[in-house]
C-alpha cells in the first residue's frame, strides 16, 4: 500500500472533535487527555467474566461476554489465548500503585486474537462499557497488551518494562523466527500503567518477539505512555495507527530489527505531552540502540536498526494554542540507533528528523522521504546520512506541510476537524473520540 503521500486507494474521511491529553517525569490518571462517551459502546449488556492470575491452559474469549482483567494477566506454559472478532476487554476498577489490566502473552504463551474490518477486537475503557452513556473513558483505564518473545535482543534476557521482576515477564533468546501468535484487526484505547517513574506499561508492548509473529491492523489510542514500543526484536507488523499518544508514538529499543510498513501516527494537538528534565519529550518516534546503564558506548549488538516504509507521522499544524510544552521532534535517533526510511512523510514537530550526537547519521538512510519542521527539517550532529535521493525538505516556521494530504490535522483552526486515513483503516479504526 500506499502512504498518505500517494494517497492511492480509498480514503476514509472521519470527522473528529477534541477537547484535551507523560514520559520520564511520568503520568497520572488526572491529566487532561480526551475523552470518550459511553454511547457508542453498545456491549455494556453483555456478560461480564472477571478473569485474573495466570492463563495455563487454552482457553478462547467470546464475542457473547465482556471480560474483566484483575491484575496482571499473564498467558505461558504452552497455553493459547483466542480471542474471538468483536470480543471486547476491559480492566477492573484500578487502586493506587497497583498494576491493573495488564494482559501479558509469555515467552511460552500463544495469542490468536483475529479480529475483522467489521468486527475489531477492542481493549478499552471500563467506563465505556458500563451502560451509562455519560461516562468518559480516562487515559490509564486499562493497563495495556505486553507480548514477549524468543527472538534476539542486544542485552541477552530482559524484564519488560512496568512490571514486577519475576521470570515470566522476561523476553529475548536465538529464535529470530520466534512465533507468539497473531494479533490482527484490534484497537487498544486508554492503557497506561506507572510502576515507578519512567517505568510504565504501552498501549502495546513487544518485547524480542520473532519475525513469525502476525501483527497488523492495530490501533492504540490516548495512552499514558508510548502507543507502540518494540524491545529488540525481529516482528516487522504493519497496518499501525497511533493516535495521541502521551509520550512518543513509536518507540525502538534494544536492538529492535524488523520492518514497519503502512503505519500513521497522529498527534492531538490539545494533548498534554511527556516531559524530561522539565523540557519537552514527546517524539513522533524515538529510537534507542540501548540504555545509557547497559551500555554507555550504546554499541551492544544487534543495532536497533528499523525500516519505516510507507510510514507518517503528524504532529500539529501550526504551534499556536498547544498546552503545555507541546512537542520535540518528529523522530529522534539517539544512544546508537540506526534506521532507513523509505516515502516516509514526517510534519507538524519543531524538529523533524534530528540525530543526536551518541547517534552517528551515516549508519542511517533515507529515501523518497518529505520532512518538515518548524524549525528544522534534518539534523545530524555527526555523521551525514546516506541519502537515496526522492527526498523533500522543508522549514517552515508557521504553518505545517501537508505533502499532498488532504487534512491530516486534528484541531485545525476555523475549519471542521476532519482527518484522512488510507484505505487500509477503514471500519475498524475509531477517531472519533
Amino acid at each position: 500500500m500506499k502512504n498518505f503521500k500517494s494517497l492511492i486507494g480509498l480514503l476514509s474521511i472521519v470527522a473528529v472533535s477534541f477537547t484535551a491529553c507523560k514520559k520520564n517525569e511520568g503520568g497520572n490518571d488526572s491529566f487532561a487527555n480526551r475523552s470518550t462517551s459511553a454511547a457508542d459502546y453498545s456491549q455494556s449488556s453483555l456478560p461480564v467474566v472477571a478473569v485474573s492470575g495466570d492463563i495455563t491452559s487454552s482457553v478462547t474469549w467470546t464475542a457473547g461476554n465482556v471480560y474483566e482483567l484483575s491484575g496482571v494477566v499473564t498467558v505461558r506454559n504452552g497455553a493459547t489465548l483466542t480471542i474471538q472478532a468483536g470480543t471486547y476487554i476491559k480492566a477492573s476498577v484500578n487502586t493506587a500503585g497497583v498494576q491493573n489490566g495488564v494482559l501479558v502473552i509469555a515467552k511460552d504463551g500463544t495469542i490468536n486474537a483475529v479480529g475483522t474490518a467489521e468486527n475489531p477486537i477492542v481493549f478499552t475503557s471500563r467506563r465505556l462499557l458500563d451502560g451509562d452513556a455519560s461516562t468518559l473513558g480516562i487515559p490509564g483505564d486499562f493497563g495495556g497488551v505486553i507480548i514477549l518473545g524468543n527472538a534476539k535482543i542486544n542485552v541477552g534476557d530482559k524484564l519488560i518494562e512496568g512490571l514486577a521482576n519475576e521470570d515470566k515477564y522476561h523476553y529475548g533468546g536465538n529464535n529470530d523466527e520466534d512465533s507468539r501468535g497473531t494479533f490482527q484487526y484490534v484497537r487498544i484505547e486508554y492503557a497506561g500503567f506507572q510502576l515507578a517513574p519512567n517505568v510504565e506499561v504501552n498501549g502495546l508492548t513487544l518485547g524480542g518477539v520473532g519475525r513469525g509473529t502476525t501483527i497488523d491492523h492495530v490501533q492504540v489510542s490516548y495512552g499514558l505512555d508510548d502507543g507502540f514500543e518494540f524491545f529488540g526484536g525481529t516482528v516487522s507488523p504493519n497496518n499501525l495507527i497511533a493516535l495521541a499518544s502521551d509520550d512518543d508514538q513509536f518507540d525502538f529499543d534494544n536492538g529492535f530489527t524488523g520492518s514497519l510498513t503502512d503505519a500513521v501516527a497522529i498527534a492531538d494537538k490539545n494533548s498534554t505531552h511527556s516531559t524530561s528534565g522539565g523540557s519537552s519529550d514527546s517524539n513522533g518516534i524515538e529510537s534507542d540502540n540501548n540504555a545509557p546503564a547497559e551500555d554507555g558506548t550504546f554499541s551492544l549488538l544487534p543495532k536497533t536498526h528499523p525500516i519505516l516504509q510507507n510510514v507518517s507521522v503528524f504532529g500539529t499544524e501550526n504551534t499556536s494554542g498547544i498546552a503545555g510544552l507541546g512537542y520535540r521532534n518528529g523522530i529522534r535517533e539517539r544512544r546508537g540507533s540506526e534506521i532507513s526510511l523509505i516515502d516516509v512523510i514526517v510534519s507538524g514537530y519543531p524538529r523533524g528528523i534530528v540525530f543526536d550526537t551518541d547517534a552517528n547519521a551515516s549508519l542511517s538512510d533515507i529515501t523518497n522521504t518529505s520532512v518538515h519542521g518548524f524549525t528544522s527539517s534534518i539534523t545530524a550532529a555527526v555523521g551525514a546520512y546516506v541519502d537515496g535521493g526522492g527526498n523533500t525538505l522543508v522549514v517552515n516556521g508557521t504553518n505545517a506541510s501537508y505533502f499532498g494530504v488532504s487534512q491530516p490535522w486534528y484541531n485545525t483552526p476555523g475549519t471542521p476537524a476532519t482527518v484522512t486515513l488510507p484505505g487500509w483503516a477503514a471500519g475498524w479504526s475509531k477517531l472519533v473520540y
